[in-house]
């Protein structure tokens, strides 16, 4: 159920070294406006959709199909459903601990989030998306975090997702930023990956930092100037949960855009962490997207993080397929119509290897949810 796609040893010895252990996951919740853009991403259909897209996810993971406790009803999509609905699967099947963290949303959502006092992200084409010091505050809050959530971990391991729509463009901003050749590479919500709106929005937001020197630009100020306020999160609970177990990012483009980012904090920063304990986990239809190019973004960032002196991080690949399923809100999965979100790919993983789950156990818990969520909005 769990593919290695890139870096096979390194990958075999994390897996050996967790197997049957316990995650934790933690989700870090974020808004940009570049997902406002029209038609910059398919987590919902309009722009007013798409402002409440990690709320309604958030209280989906938390609340799962009790309805009633809902305020922001999970996004209409042009077909298929949510990828909240497999980690909610997993995480209340298994009773994996699961922790919601704010760290820049436009409203608050009606479950219990750690808030970390940050701010959302304006639109990257201006060039200034974030303030430096909003970015510098979520890097500590992050640091500090990812410390916390690992003393809570005595034999297990960490998993982080996201919820940010529009991050994807945000990843190739920040990618491309750090001098990886990003474009064309990455992954979005749609089916046919919209990249030359993405690069033409990269494009507007990065030429002001091309005015000036982007060697030795302190990666802060690249996040500020065109990133999310996820990336920074998620680069620092990484950093420093490294140093005491093992990790993964549990996402796509969005992940390893994290990772690149981490390498260049760490090396600019000089920070302490162990790159070794990190792996990104995603889900079988992010790579077999054949309009985007998993696979060799990934190794472009193998090849920038060997550039720090930094091991790069192998990327695993849950199997699960939804062929089987009569739904067709899930076989929509297999069109490629989505493909990842919100820890979907890094909880089925977690479910193989701690669990010793198949295809068949996963599909049968996410059909159990879509059942149910289908029941409770019916009417």
């Amino acid at each position: 159920m769990i593919r290695i796609c890139t870096q096979l040893s390194q990958g075999q010895t994390w897996i050996e070294r967790n197997r049957g252990s316990s995650p934790q996951f933690a989700c870090v919740l974020g808004f940009t406006a570049t997902g406002l853009i029209p038609g910059i991403s398919a987590a919902g259909r309009t722009p007013q959709d798409r402002k409440y897209t990690a709320c309604a996810d958030a209280e989906f993971l938390y609340y799962g199909n009790l309805n009633e406790k809902t305020q922001y009803p999970l996004p209409p999509l042009a077909a298929g459903v949510s990828p909240v609905m497999i980690s909610r699967a997993v995480v209340e099947s298994l009773k994996i601990p699961a922790y919601l963290f704010n760290a820049g949303l436009p409203v608050m959502p009606s479950v219990p989030t750690i808030n970390l006092g940050g701010f959302p992200a304006r639109s990257l084409t201006g060039g200034k998306a974030m303030e430096i010091s909003n970015v510098q505050h979520l890097l500590s809050q992050g640091l500090k975090w990812g410390e916390r959530l690992v003393s809570r971990i005595n034999h297990g391991y960490l998993i982080i997702g996201e919820c940010i729509v529009g991050g994807t463009t945000t990843a190739l901003a920040v990618l491309t930023g750090l001098g990886i050749a990003a474009a064309g590479k990455v992954n979005s919500s749609h089916m046919t990956c919209n990249h030359s709106q993405k690069w033409e929005v990269v494009q507007a937001g990065l030429n002001s930092i091309y005015k000036n020197a982007i060697e030795n630009l302190d990666p802060l100020k690249l996040v500020a100037a065109v990133g999310d306020p996820m990336q920074v999160v998620v680069a620092g609970m990484a950093i420093t949960a490294s140093r005491r177990c093992s990790v993964m990012l549990a996402g796509g483009t969005q992940m390893l855009a994290v990772y690149a980012l981490a390498c260049a904090i760490t090396n600019f920063h000089s920070l302490l962490w162990t790159p070794a304990n990190i792996v990104v986990g995603t889900t079988r239809w992010v790579v077999e997207d054949c309009t985007g190019g998993t696979l060799e973004l990934a190794e472009l960032v193998a090849a920038y993080s060997q550039k720090m002196g930094v091991n790069p991080p192998p990327l695993f690949v849950t199997q699960l397929s939804f062929s089987d399923s009569t739904y067709p809100q899930l076989q929509a999965y297999e069109r490629g119509v989505v493909k990842e979100g919100v820890g979907a790919g890094g909880n089925c993983i977690a479910a193989s290897l701690s669990y010793d789950w198949q295809n068949s156990q996963l599909l049968e818990a996410v059909e159990r949810q879509l059942e149910l969520y289908q029941k409770t909005h019916s009417n």
